[in-house]
């Protein structure tokens, strides 16, 4: 597999063995003291070593304070270790909550207050005023995309509400997306974030929002995702189903600007709530809701079908995903999850007002939300 190199617009170095140009590409860049941001687990694994064992000539700190959904203190932990080392870049190297985290920890680097209070919708949001540190961004799942995502998603401290900052000024100044970083994924982690990729494919599509170019990039990530995503889980091996992943999701996160609905606001609240892996739960909401907004836009679900090469029109599309996960090992509800009836007060308002709820295609009320989550148990 050959190195491609295109932007959208962040400049992506995308193939096998792309981890090896990070440290030139800093060096020409005039950089040489960058902070790694990464999680606590991946930390201890021979990936990371291996990456930075093609550093040389650099003076490498590494931040692993990422753990869980990640939190604004994290962020803000990640900021004094940046300003500790003297840092000047940021190495963004995880899955999606690592580099959310280090998109940000780049912005509070250079910024002063809280993380919070430069989230989109807070009432006295500050404007992001000064140069951020160079970020690059090297993805080892294949799910959120954040690599190229003009956001970051970090929940409060307390509640674990998630909160997203939001402008096109916390983008990566470079992607290098390596597939071979994604090979010792378990089967388990492989199908959850997969399924979140195509959660972001498909929202995205069904967005009633105007925007034709993130609906084409939408429709061909699902495309690709949907013909890889059973062969990555069950031969993690297969290097072409994983570097099909990493663009797939590269391309929901890119589509998905255009907004997403319901099966992310209803996965938000679980992540609040039951500190849920986001990319299971979307899938384990997105059949249930997919199946009650049929009926807003049936023709979407004709083209949805078609993509997949599902036969049978719109409806076939909801059967597939079922099958989908059935092959990749996601099965049973959120009971078997340990999520209860008597969360729903905690979780139904959460959804009902979570941003992304906006654009789906059929409008949600409360009741709607309760019967979601009940109909997914």
């Amino acid at each position: 597999m050959s190195i491609s190199k295109f932007a959208f617009p962040t400049p992506i170095s995308f193939g096998a063995g792309a981890r090896r140009l990070v440290g030139p590409h800093l060096l020409e860049q005039g950089l040489k003291r960058p902070l790694i941001v990464t999680d606590r687990a991946l930390s201890q694994l021979p990936v990371l070593s291996e990456f930075m064992s093609h550093l040389a000539g650099l003076q490498v700190a590494v931040f692993n304070g990422v753990f869980g959904n990640p939190t604004c203190a994290q962020v803000m932990a990640g900021a004094a270790a940046f300003k500790a080392h003297q840092a000047d870049s940021v190495i963004a190297f995880g899955g999606g909550a690592a580099l959310d985290v280090g998109k940000v920890v780049a912005l509070m680097a250079v910024h002063e207050g809280d993380v919070l209070e430069y989230v989109w919708d807070h009432p006295q949001v500050r404007t992001i005023v000064n140069p951020l540190p160079y970020v690059v961004a090297l993805p080892t799942t294949s799910g959120t995309g954040s690599e190229v995502g003009r956001s970051s998603v970090v929940s409060e401290n307390d509640n674990h509400h998630k909160r997203t900052v939001f402008s096109p000024k916390i983008l990566a100044r470079a992607v290098f997306a390596d597939p071979e970083l994604t090979l010792g994924l378990p089967p388990a982690v492989t199908a959850a974030t997969g399924m979140d990729a195509l959660t972001h494919n498909i929202e995205s599509y069904l967005s009633p929002a105007y925007h034709p170019l993130c609906d084409g990039i939408a429709l061909e990530g699902l495309r690709i995702g949907a013909r890889a995503l059973a062969t990555a889980v069950n031969e993690p091996g297969n290097l072409q189903a994983r570097a099909d992943m990493m663009m797939s999701s590269m391309m929901g996160a890119i589509a998905f600007q255009k907004d997403l609905g319901s099966v992310h606001a209803c996965a938000h609240a679980l992540g609040a709530v039951c500190d849920m892996h986001h990319g299971l739960a979307n899938a384990l909401m997105i059949d249930t809701v997919l199946a009650w907004n049929h009926e807003a836009v049936p023709a979407k679900f004709d083209e949805l079908a078609h993509v997949v090469g599902a036969a049978g029109g719109g409806t076939a599309f909801v059967g597939w995903l079922k099958d989908l996960k059935a092959r990749i090992g996601i099965t049973g509800g959120l009971a078997a999850r340990g999520v209860t009836l008597d969360l729903l007060p905690q979780l139904v308002p959460l959804a009902a007002t979570d941003f992304t709820g906006g654009t789906n295609p059929r409008p949600a009320t409360e009741a709607d939300y309760e019967r979601l989550f009940k109909a997914a148990m």
